[in-house]
């Protein structure tokens, strides 16, 4: 969209009063001076958008040339690749350009980060899975957002890609010229573009929405503190070890990644005190229940109960709401199971001391615990495919059938 039809949006939200409405994004008042750059001009990332490559995505979605493209794409998948032949002259130049780390990348910090990841997968298999993935659900411009898109009308395919990329960002090497999680940023950096240009199409969605356009550099700093800045915060609150080394180092991870999907510097929070800060103002207020997400969010635990995973339907909804908080358990409807979470209460801190060396004997429900810890993380590593299989794919349109 051109800058004069984005201004024209802004005048349009502030004329309807959208910013009264219930999960608008709220006014930005973060300073730029917590952020990786230092600096900023104080623009609100709320209107902050991907200009350069939404417009390289309209164009190439008006004149239907997507399919070739995702064609060309397919064979594009580790860091190091060349970028394929077949592609619009425009876009690849912008590919050649943004496919790479920041300057201020460490690759150090990102190693550590990589090994840390593997040293606390087992928390993070849950955190991500029961806690950032439902979490997604009562975000409300996420919400509606995915679900108004083509991916939410096959959650299955949808739950796949976005393990795919959670699993390509938690590799060894996701950084490193054989590992593929730098691609896979940068294709998912084109998706979003497509989306922004299809979902102001869909009536469904203009009648949901309090946005006129999504995934703002804004949206996408809510979907951090939704992952990153959570997970670290459950990380403490469950009282597992960790070294002031290996926070920056996960802290690093995320900087390096949302940089990679298109949020400028200024806003990308420095340290973990400045993001809790900014997820404070810009994740906090926005969580509300939609109709949408409650039907994504059962889609979700569906999908989980039909695995293997040892446990009720009742245990799961339980520990969303352990993970989350009963008030995002009443408004996803969650049935209670009152024995689960007095079990769940009482057993997970034991299991995490007993894990982290702190208890010198296995508590009761321990090897309960391992057994539904292990199956979660064999559902999300077999739901992480590979990218030949179910590729990070650029749509041609909305939910179908909308």
């Amino acid at each position: 969209m051109s800058s004069l039809n984005r201004r024209s949006a802004l005048s349009l939200g502030v004329a309807l009063g959208l910013a009264g409405v219930a999960g608008a994004a709220p006014a930005w008042a973060w300073s730029p001076a917590g952020s990786v750059a230092g600096t900023g001009t104080g623009t609100d990332p709320w209107w902050v958008w991907d200009d350069e490559v939404d417009a390289l995505m309209a164009g190439i979605l008006d004149t239907g040339q997507v399919p070739a493209v995702n064609t060309a794409l397919r064979s594009w998948v580790d860091n190091g690749d060349p970028l394929p032949g077949g592609l619009p002259a425009g876009l690849a130049t912008y590919l050649q350009r943004v496919d790479q780390l920041p300057s201020w990348a460490d690759r150090a910090k990102l190693r550590r980060a990589a090994d840390f990841n593997r040293r606390k997968d087992t928390y993070l298999f849950m955190l991500y899975g029961l806690g950032s993935g439902i979490m997604s659900t009562v975000i409300p411009r996420e919400a509606r957002a995915v679900y108004w898109s083509a991916g939410g009308a096959d959650m299955k395919d949808r739950a796949a890609k976005t393990f795919t990329f959670g699993y390509d960002l938690s590799d060894l090497n996701a950084f490193e010229p054989g590992g593929q999680f730098v691609v896979s940023a940068t294709k998912t950096r084109l998706v979003h573009a497509a989306v922004r240009h299809l979902l102001p199409q869909s009536p469904h969605w203009q009648a949901a929405a309090d946005e006129q356009i999504p995934i703002s550099n804004g949206d996408i700093l809510i979907t951090f503190h939704s992952l990153g800045t959570f997970v670290h915060r459950k990380l403490i609150e469950w009282k597992v070890p960790l070294s002031a080394a290996d926070e920056d180092a996960f802290l690093h991870l995320w900087q390096v990644a949302i940089h990679l999907l298109g949020v400028r510097d200024e806003f990308i929070p420095k340290t973990w005190a400045d993001a809790d800060a900014q997820s404070t103002q810009v994740l906090t207020p926005l969580l509300a229940p939609t109709a949408e997400g409650k039907e994504l969010a059962e889609d979700l635990l569906g999908l989980t109960a039909q695995a293997d995973l040892g446990v009720t339907r009742g245990f799961l909804n339980e520990f969303v709401r352990y993970v989350l908080s009963d008030e995002v358990g009443d408004w996803l409807g969650l049935r209670r199971d009152y024995a689960a979470a007095a079990l769940i209460r009482a057993g997970w801190p034991a299991y995490i001391a007993f894990r982290e060396g702190l208890l010198p004997v296995a508590p009761a429900g321990f090897f309960m615990f391992d057994q539904f810890i292990r199956a979660l993380a064999m559902l999300f590593l077999n739901n992480a495919t590979s990218p030949t299989t179910t590729p990070i794919t650029i749509p041609t349109g909305n939910r179908p059938g909308t």
